[in-house]
């Protein structure tokens, strides 16, 4: 997991803390998409059922329901596509889909995404490769079921282009250019290749295509096809889908298709964020890349990541991740503004007036130019704040909370309260109404930052005095809520500035720690018997390519692979790997092997040779990986 998971959930749960505040009745749902041949060849390499190792990611220790709970997650619900009735309403909207007659049996024959879990035409690929991921796909045909999305071509265009269906405006542009424009093709929806996935009841062999059964997910959660819940007529659905702009074909293409095919409302609205990069590219484990949120929020404060991810980046565009502007931002928005703001008021409230305000210093007979600026700016807030929420854009919601606050800040120092309690007979009202228009305007930003920040607004109000009655977002509206009198106590700071240096040292030895005492992994003990140079160089390793592969009969472990390893001989050597790996996939790889023992017998066949590979341990199971290397190593080539 890493920051960029973080990102759309945070997002997403601050808007659904929105509306929440505004009134209406939310149904936030999350969950984990399970099924597919990646995670299955995954599971596969790491020597764990799929069902186990999709277990430890969402449910074990630091997994994706650890990592909701740290960061202050609402969500109503969480739904795993592997929970029992998701697979039952799967089968029943395939089943459907295919009696409407929108699924088809075919053969595929075409390339395919592993990673991505897509499917895609020659005309699609970027140089030959993925157009999402960049990753090198593969041949792939087989039997398998097509849903006739190229039926519904003409309403989704219509769905794209003639309402505000998909947002931002972009994307729109990017699904009509490169899907609807040169013709959309049937979608292969089933696979017989692998069998992690939901089958198809009415046809053993096949398994639900990854994407028909994760998107159903919106409506099997409430219920549809079910009778774990009974919530889908309950006004929740249609709803709004937010999704990284990498799977923004499914949700705005494939997923309203088929709620069409089923006679189903399409969603309200779906709206694709950008990706968080790092160093110019895509934060992703494969790349080595990632950023780890845990670490991250154990340093600086879970709300204070919340509001980074939030203010730095506009929500529907990439963004620049760095812990450089991670600091920044601490230091500039939530300690020197917000943070000083309240710091600076409640401490002179304790000062000047024992931490409680005069009854009547709301009013003060004589206006001045700097009062009504900053009252007309807070008590205008709420309405500008609505409308970027409204439009997904809550890092606009943000810049207008911060022009108030920063605005009075400016106002303290117009105003300069220290110069006023040096005659507090002559000047004592006027300071307390200032403070008051202090505490006032706090209290105004802190409802609407409770999305943002829910934890830490409540310590604000608490300093400022604020009882529940005037954290509301009727209250948001109406300049004068808080009681004049109430009790402000000032505590520690909200959000302490933060050692830019210090910071990144730390940060970098809490990464270090954390690759090596990760609990999931236990290696071998190193030998301490010292083997002399001249013995090691004896050992002749070599760069082999696998020419075939295929499982030793009457043998459980065993691989016999004929491989080239540069002499023009084909070497033959067999393997105890068949645990981790099928042999069809293992044709064509790159390995390492020693090629200069001498042979041996293995269930009647000769071995000459060894194949190279780590062996460790992951909860307790063993897990063994060949060595492999860059293909662009001729066979035969010597390691040294």
């Amino acid at each position: 997991l890493h920051i960029g998971h973080t990102y759309c959930t945070v997002a997403t749960d601050t808007l659904a803390r929105y509306h929440r505040l505004i009134g209406e009745d939310v149904m936030f749902l999350t969950g984990t998409d399970e099924h597919g041949q990646k995670i299955g060849d995954i599971a596969e390499a790491a020597g764990v059922t799929p069902q186990e190792f999709v277990d430890r990611i969402v449910e074990g220790p630091r997994g994706i329901k650890d990592l909701w709970k740290l960061m202050n997650i609402s969500n109503d619900r969480f739904i795993r596509t592997t929970d029992d009735y998701h697979v039952e309403s799967v089968q029943k909207i395939f089943k459907k889909l295919h009696d409407n007659g929108d699924i088809y049996k075919g053969t595929y024959k075409g390339k395919y995404c592993k990673p991505c879990e897509s499917f895609w035409t020659e005309n699609q690929l970027v140089d030959g490769k993925c157009p999402d991921c960049g990753r090198e796909v593969q041949d792939a045909e087989e039997e398998a079921y097509f849903f006739r999305l190229s039926k519904y071509a003409d309403k989704i265009r219509h769905l794209l282009e003639d309402t505000d269906f998909l947002e931002p405006r972009s994307r729109v542009h990017e699904m009509v250019r490169n899907f609807i424009d040169p013709g959309l093709e049937d979608l292969c929806v089933s696979r017989t290749s692998f069998s992690w996935g939901v089958p198809v009841d009415f046809d053993p062999g096949h398994v639900v295509y990854v994407w028909v059964d994760a998107l159903s997910n919106y409506i099997t959660a409430l219920g549809y096809c079910n009778s774990r819940y009974e919530d889908y007529d309950k006004g929740w659905w249609p709803g709004v889908n937010i999704v990284g702009k990498e799977i923004v074909r499914f949700h705005s293409i494939i997923w309203p298709a088929m709620l069409m095919s089923l006679g189903e409302p399409v969603p309200k609205k779906c709206f694709g964020h950008g990706w968080l990069l790092l160093d110019g590219g895509k934060m992703s484990k494969s790349k080595g890349n990632v950023v780890d949120p845990y670490i991250l929020a154990e340093q600086f404060g879970v709300d204070a990541l919340r509001f980074f991810l939030m203010r730095t980046f506009p929500f529907g565009s990439d963004g620049n991740f760095s812990n450089e502007l991670l600091i920044q931002t601490i230091n500039t928005d939530l300690a020197n503004d917000l943070g000083n703001l309240v710091s600076r008021t409640t401490a002179m409230v304790g000062k000047y007036f024992g931490g409680r305000l005069p009854a009547g210093c709301r009013s003060w007979a004589e206006p001045v130019p700097f009062d009504a600026e900053l009252e007309s700016l807070a008590a205008g807030l709420r309405g500008h704040y609505a409308a970027a929420m409204d439009a997904f854009a809550p890092h606009n919601a943000l810049a207008e909370i911060f022009k108030v606050i920063q605005r009075a800040n400016k106002y303290i120092d117009e105003n300069a309260p220290w110069t006023l309690a040096k005659d507090m007979e002559a000047n004592g009202p006027r300071l307390a109404h200032v403070l008051y228009d202090l505490l006032e305007s706090a209290r105004i930003c802190g409802i609407l930052l409770t999305p943002f920040m829910p934890e830490s607004m409540d310590k604000l109000f608490a300093q400022i005095g604020a009882d529940a009655s005037c954290q509301t977002w009727e209250s948001a509206a109406a300049w004068g809520s808080l009681s004049e009198t109430a009790a402000v106590a000032k505590g520690e700071n909200l959000f302490p500035r933060v050692d830019m240096d210090k910071a990144l040292e730390a940060l970098e030895a809490a990464v270090q720690a954390a690759k090596q005492t990760d609990p999931g992994v236990e290696l071998e003990p190193q030998l301490e018997e010292k083997v002399d140079f001249d013995t090691f160089c004896r050992s002749d390793f070599r760069v082999v390519k696998v020419k075939a592969c295929e499982a030793v009969k009457k043998s459980e472990k065993l691989l016999k692979f004929l491989l080239d390893d540069g002499t023009g001989v084909d070497r033959q050597i067999l393997s105890g790997v068949h645990k981790w790996y099928e042999p069809e996939d293992l044709v064509g790889k790159t390995l390492v092997a020693i090629v200069n023992l001498p042979p041996r017998k293995m269930m009647g066949h000769e071995s000459n040779g060894m194949l190279i590979s780590a062996v460790h341990k992951e909860k307790g199971e063993e897990a063994l990986h060949l060595i492999m290397v860059d293909d662009a190593i001729p066979a035969g080539a010597k390691l040294c």
